[in-house]
C-alpha cells in the first residue's frame, strides 16, 4: 500500500482538524462535541503511527479515547492491529463505533478501509460439531434439543456464525456446538470449506483495520513461540486499549497450564470417537480408564475444597507422584490412539489432542528458572499452572518483532503520576512516549468521597460486619441504584448475608446469573444493589441514576496467598527490591481506580464513592491512592452523603 501519510507533525495536525470543532466527525455524528483532552490523544496517537514509536497513554473516564485513535487509525492508511480487553468491548467497537467514524471520514482518509472482526475459534459455530449434536438427539436432554435445534435453524440463515449473534438459549449449548483450537480437526473437517471460524480468519488477513481482543492476539504470540504459525496477519502497527490487563493476561499466555476439564473433555471426545470410528479397540478403552482413574488420584492428592496454592505445598505429598501417573496414563492414551488414528479425523484429532496434554504435564513437572508452579481446586476439578514471574522481556520482544508502531491506552495505567510500574511489568523503556490525561468530568460538583470514621482495621473482629452498616446508610439515602463491590467472595457472602431481609429494594448478587443478565437487571431496576467482586471492578459502564453510588469493601491488595504474587514478591526482595513498594502498591493502585472509575460516566451522572477502609486516610502510603483518584470534595460523616442527595451540599 502506498504510503501517502503526511509526515508526524502534519498529520498530528489533520487528525486534530477531523477531531476538533467544524471537523468530519463533528458534523457526522450527532451530539459530538470537541473535548481538549481527545484533541491531545488523538494528535500523540497520531505521532505515534507516524514516526513508528511507542505510545502509553492514561485517558480519564469521558476523555474519548476510542474516537482519538479510530481517527488517526483510519486517516494513517496502512495496516493496523486494535486489540480490546473483552469481547463486550470488541463487538462494541467493531459494530459500534468503527463504523461511525469509517463512514465520519469517507473521503479524507486515503482509500477505502476494509476492516474485520476476529475472535477465537470457540466463539464461532461450528457446523461439523452441530451436525454430530443433531445426529446424536436421542441421547440428548431434554432441555438441550430445542436448544441444538435453534441453533441449527439460525446456522442456515447467519453469515458469520459469531455466537454472540445467536438466538436466546443457544448459549447453553455452546460447549456442544463449537470447537476448541485442541478439538479442531482443522483442515480434515468435513466442513472446513464453509467453516465459520477460517472464514472470518481470511477476511482478517485481508483487512487493514482488524479488531481482535488480547486473549486471542496473546494466543497468536503463544502459537508462534511454539512454531505452529500464526493466527493473526502482520500489522504495521498495534493498538491496544485496555492495555491495563496486559501483564496478567500475558503471565497466562506465556506459561503452561493443565485441567481436569480440559482432560475430561478429551476423555469423552474419544469415547465419541471410538463409537463412531473404531468400536472394536479394547486396549483403547483401557487406556481411556487409566487416564480417567489417573484424574481423580491427583484430585484426591490436592485434597481440599476450593484453594489455589503454591505446588510444592502438595508435590512432596503425593502430588508429584499424582501428576506423573496423569503423565504417564496421557502417554498411555497417545500411544493406544496411534494404532486407530488414520480410521478418521476425530481419532487422529484426540492422538494429537493427548500428545499436547502429555507434553503439558512434562512441561508442568519441570519449570523452567523464574517460573512459579502452582496450582488451584473447585469441586472435582483443578488445574496445574506454570506461570513466568516476569512477562517484560518477552512482550518486549514480541513488540519488536510484530509491529513498528504501538499505542498502550487505558483509563488507568499510572499510580500518581507515573507509569513506572505499567512500564516495568511489560519491559518498556523509560524513554517511551507517556500521556497521562485527567478526565473532563467535574467531579468537584458531580461527587462525593465519603471515608466513615470510627472503623476498625480491615485485619480486626468485626471488620466486615461493621462496613456493612454504614453501606446501609448510604443505600438508604441514596435514590438509585448501588454497587458494593468486594475483595474477597467471603466479604460478599457476609454482606449478602446482613442485607438479605434488610432492604426493601431488589439485591442482585455475583453468581446468581452471568454477569451480563445481572447488569442488565441492575441498569433496569434503577434502585438496585449490586454485590460484586473481581469482574465487577472494571469494564462496566451504567449511565444515570441507576448507578449513583460505589461502595468499595477495602483497598485491593492482592491475597497474601497468592502463589504468583508471593513468588513475585520474592523475587523482588531477592534482588534488592521491596515488595510491598514495587508490587502490591502499584497493582493496588490500579485496581482502586478501575473500581472508583465505575461512578460517574458522563457528563449529567452524580454519585458517591464510598471506600470504607480507614488505611486510606490513616496510613501513610493511603495518600498515593488519594492522589491517583479524581479529586473529589472528602467527607467522614454520613450526614454529608444525605445532604448530598437532598442538594444542599
Amino acid at each position: 500500500m502506498a504510503d501517502s501519510r503526511p509526515p508526524g507533525g502534519s498529520f498530528a495536525r489533520a487528525v486534530v482538524a477531523e477531531l476538533d470543532v467544524g471537523g468530519a466527525v463533528s458534523r457526522a455524528i450527532e451530539g459530538f462535541a470537541a473535548r481538549p483532552g481527545q484533541l491531545q490523544l488523538g494528535a500523540a496517537v497520531a505521532d505515534t503511527l507516524a514516526d513508528g514509536e511507542v505510545l502509553v497513554a492514561e485517558a480519564g473516564t469521558g476523555i474519548g479515547k476510542t474516537y482519538a485513535y479510530l481517527v488517526p487509525t483510519l486517516l494513517d492508511g496502512r495496516r493496523v492491529i486494535i486489540s480490546t480487553g473483552t469481547r463486550t468491548l470488541q463487538d462494541q467497537l467493531f459494530h459500534r463505533d468503527l463504523p461511525r467514524v469509517r463512514a465520519a471520514l469517507q473521503g479524507a482518509s486515503p482509500q477505502p478501509m476494509r476492516t474485520a472482526l476476529l475472535k477465537g475459534r470457540a466463539n464461532y459455530l461450528c457446523r461439523y460439531r452441530l451436525q454430530r449434536a443433531v445426529e446424536e438427539g436421542p441421547f440428548t436432554a431434554p432441555d438441550e434439543v430445542a436448544a441444538i435445534q435453534t441453533a441449527a435453524e439460525w446456522a442456515r440463515a447467519t453469515d458469520s456464525g459469531d455466537l454472540a449473534e445467536a438466538p436466546q438459549g443457544v448459549e447453553g449449548v455452546a460447549e456442544r456446538i463449537t470447537a476448541t483450537p485442541e478439538r479442531c480437526l482443522g483442515q480434515g473437517c468435513p466442513a472446513y470449506d464453509t467453516c465459520f471460524f477460517y472464514e472470518a480468519r481470511r477476511r482478517a488477513h485481508e483487512a487493514d483495520v482488524l479488531v481482535v481482543n488480547h486473549h486471542l492476539l496473546l494466543a497468536d504470540w503463544a502459537v508462534k513461540d511454539a512454531g505452529y504459525g500464526a493466527v493473526l496477519p502482520e500489522a504495521e502497527a498495534v493498538i491496544l486499549d485496555e492495555a491495563h490487563l496486559l501483564p496478567d493476561t500475558a503471565a497466562r499466555f506465556f506459561g503452561h497450564s493443565v485441567s481436569a476439564r480440559a482432560i475430561r473433555d478429551l476423555v469423552r471426545d474419544v469415547r465419541i470417537a471410538d463409537r463412531r470410528e473404531a468400536g472394536d479397540m479394547p486396549d483403547l478403552r483401557a487406556a481411556i480408564d487409566t487416564l480417567e482413574a489417573a484424574v481423580a488420584g491427583l484430585r484426591l492428592a490436592l485434597e481440599g475444597g476450593e484453594q489455589r496454592d503454591a505446588w510444592y505445598t502438595v508435590a512432596e505429598s503425593g502430588g508429584a507422584e499424582a501428576a506423573e501417573a496423569l503423565r504417564g496414563a496421557a502417554a498411555g492414551l497417545q500411544q493406544a490412539l496411534a494404532l486407530v488414528a488414520e480410521r478418521g479425523p476425530e481419532l487422529e484429532a484426540c492422538h494429537r489432542r493427548a500428545g499436547e496434554l502429555e507434553e503439558a504435564l512434562g512441561c508442568f513437572l519441570a519449570p523452567a528458572e523464574g517460573e512459579v508452579q502452582w496450582y488451584e481446586t473447585r469441586g472435582r476439578g483443578f488445574a496445574l499452572h506454570r506461570t513466568p514471574l516476569d512477562v517484560g522481556g518477552s512482550f518486549r520482544r514480541h513488540m519488536e518483532r510484530e509491529a513498528d508502531a504501538w499505542v498502550l491506552l487505558s483509563a488507568t495505567l499510572a499510580v500518581g503520576s507515573s507509569f513506572a510500574a505499567f512500564r516495568g511489568r511489560l519491559g518498556l523503556a523509560d524513554t517511551v512516549r507517556t500521556e497521562q490525561l485527567p478526565s473532563p468530568f467535574d467531579y468537584a460538583g458531580q461527587s462525593l468521597f465519603y471515608c466513615p470514621s470510627g472503623l476498625p482495621l480491615p485485619n480486626q473482629e468485626g471488620y466486615d460486619q461493621a462496613v456493612v452498616a454504614r453501606a446501609r446508610e448510604v443505600i438508604d439515602c441514596t435514590p438509585g441504584g448501588v454497587f458494593l463491590l468486594f475483595t474477597s467472595h467471603r466479604a460478599l457472602r457476609l454482606a449478602r448475608e446482613q442485607l438479605e431481609t434488610a432492604l426493601r429494594r431488589p439485591l442482585l448478587v455475583q453468581g446468581d446469573a452471568p454477569q451480563g443478565r445481572l447488569l442488565e437487571a441492575f441498569a433496569q431496576a434503577g434502585d438496585a444493589v449490586l454485590l460484586g467482586t473481581a469482574s465487577f471492578w472494571q469494564g462496566v459502564d451504567i449511565r444515570g441514576a441507576a448507578l449513583s453510588a460505589v461502595i468499595i469493601d477495602r483497598l485491593p491488595f492482592a491475597a497474601p496467598g497468592d502463589p504468583v504474587t508471593a513468588a513475585r514478591q520474592r523475587a523482588v526482595e531477592d534482588a534488592g527490591g521491596m515488595a510491598f513498594r514495587d508490587i502490591l502498591l502499584p497493582e493496588a493502585v490500579i485496581a482502586l481506580k478501575q473500581g472508583a472509575g465505575r461512578l460517574i460516566r458522563d457528563d449529567a451522572d452524580r454519585g458517591v464513592l464510598m471506600i470504607a477502609d480507614p488505611r486510606l486516610l490513616g496510613k501513610p502510603y493511603g495518600r498515593l491512592f488519594r492522589n491517583s483518584l479524581p479529586a473529589m470534595p472528602l467527607t467522614r460523616r454520613v450526614e454529608d452523603v444525605k445532604a448530598f442527595w437532598e442538594g444542599v451540599l
